[in-house]
């Protein structure tokens, strides 16, 4: 009679293997551009969808309306992030975290904060602004590093820093003729949306301390980030829909924009499925291999937002973007040096 009981749990660990063995009988390359195109195809639908939610209008004529509702659109995030991660430590069988979930809930509480301040700032800027801004996120994490964590970097990162703030200001100088054409921020040189992709930035980096005081603590698997991360946050962000009505507005909107649901749960599976994506490069290659393709897909994200979105770049813009991703190129120069040296 025990046979019965035992033989599911059997059957399970049987299909792990199986998948295992047949992840590991692809070559290198096909594996290369299994998660190359895993993580371009899911980010740039990331894109696509999270500028058409936050930017574009729903209904037409004197009835369209803009969903507004930042709260609801990281709360579903977060379920669907959750649910993936969930699922994808069962099918391959992840065992326990012994981490201390106090860490988890206090990186919660900034890796939320990062991702609302991200998605706010889509009221004010355009979407090449905040993937640039959001492509800065090494800034924050070394000079917090330098502070609070007392390291201390070679010359040259300094110099990959020069470049990314320079590609910065000038993507982001208006002069007097386009400041009032700005999207969303006035007539300011640098208004609310530009702030709040600081306090993402920052953010991202008290993640990343707190990320790394995890590692310190324990063997943390990344898909148990994943999971309690997003558990905590959605626990935070449903409190958040409950104190100020933001849940029974953005249902009833959806109600009105049936269409809006389907974008959602678009948004969410990009996302989770890019996260997944991300895990499986940083096990098999490197996070120096995962730091390229992720780069590279910023960059055609660009390309894509001004296509479709007709989000024209002036001049000194595109000299900006060139910057940033010279110095993001020089930074993943130096740590592939840095790990052949080892």
């Amino acid at each position: 009679p025990r046979m019965d009981y035992v033989l599911p749990v059997s059957h399970l660990q049987v299909c792990r293997v199986k998948r295992g063995a047949m992840w590991d009988s692809i070559g290198e390359r096909a594996k290369l551009v299994t998660c190359f195109l895993g993580i371009f195809i899911s980010y740039l639908l990331y894109g696509v969808v999270q500028e058409k939610v936050t930017r574009g209008k729903y209904g037409e004529g004197e009835d369209a309306e803009r969903f507004t509702f930042t709260l609801a659109l990281v709360c579903m995030q977060c379920i669907i992030n959750a649910t993936f991660a969930k699922t994808v430590t069962a099918i391959f069988g992840v065992g326990k975290d012994s981490t201390p979930r106090s860490l988890f809930a206090q990186c919660s509480v900034s890796y939320m904060g990062a991702m609302l301040a991200s998605n706010w700032s889509l009221k004010y800027v355009n979407y090449p602004t905040q993937v640039l801004g959001k492509s800065c996120k090494p800034i924050p994490v070394m000079l917090l590093a330098v502070l609070l964590g007392r390291k201390r970097y070679p010359l040259s990162k300094y110099i990959v820093v020069l470049l990314i703030v320079t590609g910065v200001a000038l993507f982001l100088y208006k002069d007097g003729h386009h400041r009032s054409a700005g999207a969303g921020s006035g007539s300011e040189l640098f208004g609310i949306g530009e702030m709040l992709l600081i306090l993402s930035l920052c953010l991202d980096g008290v993640t990343g301390v707190i990320q790394d005081r995890m590692k310190d603590t324990g063997k943390t698997h990344p898909l148990h980030i994943m999971l309690y991360l997003n558990l905590y946050s959605i626990g935070l962000l449903v409190t958040g829909l409950l104190l100020t009505g933001e849940g029974i507005q953005a249902v009833y909107f959806i109600s009105r924009h049936p269409e809006v649901f389907l974008h959602l749960i678009a948004f969410g599976l990009a996302s989770a499925v890019g996260q997944v994506f991300i895990f499986v490069t940083v096990t098999t290659f490197s996070p120096l291999t995962c730091s390229i393709i992720t780069t590279t897909r910023k960059f055609f994200t660009i390309l894509v937002s001004v296509v479709l979105f007709s989000n024209s770049l002036l001049s000194h813009q595109w000299l900006g973007v060139f910057f940033v991703f010279l110095g993001l190129g020089l930074e993943n120069a130096i740590g592939k040096k840095a790990t052949n040296s080892r």
